[in-house]
């Protein structure tokens, strides 16, 4: 029984391909809009109608450490330092900021790497406490509101909780200076104390150049069903392996390892990105957040994200139609993903392939150098711009504190 249900996936398999490639290759390259996807959200220009102060810090925050590892320029939390570049040449950009709607603070608080690349967030509490009292020293626009009108790019993990692991991330919390402010960050979780009501959700930063330069011909047919390089396992930090990305990376492998749908190894080729492009579905799963660079990949190359992660929030969600390009499967369904997928009707499949072909989708993902209309960065802009103008309530009476600069971890209250 169990060889014949194999055959009839796989005849069920190759009808889709063959019927997917057919269309693809007996039509020029097409795109579709719906309403409230990104090509019509992103013609709401902020330009004009909104200014961005940014402060001026000492190169110790920003500049010189980029210095000492430009490592940090093609990282996954990149987002921090070409949003910094991008903000001192827009025309958003204010040098007077008496006539600002929002203020910058440029650190650079994941660009403390280890050897193999990955990132120490353990200063930047330190180190963003340290840019908050010298911007509230130096300048009066803090203070006035404590922050209310000022946003910080935090693109860690678990965000301005700074940790790197979960539970770790929970137990710290938000740095509390950072209560008041909006945070402008990759994690987003519904319901959990690292994302901040009102934070914007923005994509992982993927290098457009080097996505750019594995593109292959679009008619090549997608004769991979479901595609998936990275960890199952993560040994060195969950040795017993059934904390990590909550047991659904574990789940895939143990359940589809051998199942000929299913195109999944721990190894990463030097085509994972033609291979990505040759596939009808990508798996994004959780890791130790909910989020990964994968979910920008599979859109850049049209490849449909699978995305397991319970109670994602997902990057400009009100500008990406992420339910009509994307397939959600719960984590506790990850055993019936071969079921799932292979019963979603070629139909659907056909429809999520011609939005994912939209040029704005991709565009809303990526953060290019230098910038273009509806990227990343006008995202980003678009995001503050909605929040204006501000309520007053938000600018304290004179004398008036809100934020308890003592509260937190001792090890966080250390000079930097």
């Amino acid at each position: 029984m169990r060889n014949w249900r194999w055959v009839f996936t796989m005849l069920l398999y190759v009808g889709v391909v063959l019927k997917i490639g057919a269309l693809e290759l007996g039509r020029a390259q097409q795109t579709e809009r719906i309403s409230g996807s990104a090509g019509d959200v992103l013609e709401d220009d902020p330009v004009g109608r909104l200014k961005v102060f940014v402060y001026e810090l000492p190169s110790k925050y920003n500049k010189k450490i980029l210095q000492k590892d430009p490592r940090c320029l093609t990282h996954m939390f990149a987002a921090e330092i070409y949003m910094h570049r991008f903000l001192l040449s827009s025309p958003v950009r204010t040098l007077n900021p008496e006539e600002a709607d929002w203020f910058y603070t440029p650190v650079y608080t994941t660009c403390d790497l280890t050897p193999n690349g990955l990132p120490l967030p353990f200063k930047s509490p330190r180190m963003m406490r340290s840019a908050i009292q010298l911007i509230s020293s130096n300048w009066p626009y803090w203070n006035r509101t404590e922050g209310a009108d000022h946003f910080f790019i935090v693109p860690h993990d678990f965000g301005a909780c700074f940790h790197y692991l979960e539970e770790k991330a929970i137990e710290r919390g938000i740095l509390h200076l950072l209560q008041r402010a909006t945070l402008v960050q990759t994690f987003g979780q519904r319901n959990h104390v690292c994302l901040k009501d009102g934070s914007i959700t923005v994509p992982p930063y993927a290098p457009p150049q080097k996505m750019q330069s594995h593109l292959i011909p679009p008619n090549t047919p997608r004769s991979i069903f479901v595609y998936f390089r990275g960890l199952f396992y993560d040994v060195g930090n969950d040795p017993e392996g059934g904390y990590y990305a909550r047991g659904a990376r574990a789940a895939v492998w143990e359940n589809f390892k051998d199942n000929p749908l299913f195109d999944i190894s721990t190894e990463h080729p030097t085509t994972y990105y033609e291979d990505m492009q040759r596939a009808i579905f990508c798996l994004c799963p959780l890791g130790w957040a909910p989020w990964s660079p994968r979910l920008v990949e599979a859109v850049i190359f049209g490849c449909i994200p699978v995305i397991i992660a319970d109670d994602i929030v997902l990057p400009f969600a009100d500008a990406i139609p992420w339910e009509d390009i994307g397939v959600f499967v719960a984590e506790k369904d990850v055993p019936n993903l071969d079921t799932i997928l292979t019963s979603i009707n070629p139909d659907v499949i056909l429809r999520k392939q011609r939005l994912l072909a939209n040029p704005s989708m991709k565009q809303a993902m990526l953060f290019p150098q230098p910038a273009q209309p509806g990227d990343a960065f006008h995202q980003i802009l678009n995001g503050l711009a909605r929040k204006l103008p501000h309520d007053r309530s938000v600018y304290l009476k004179r004398g008036e504190k809100v934020l308890n600069w003592t509260r937190g971890p001792v090890g966080d209250l250390k000079p930097w």
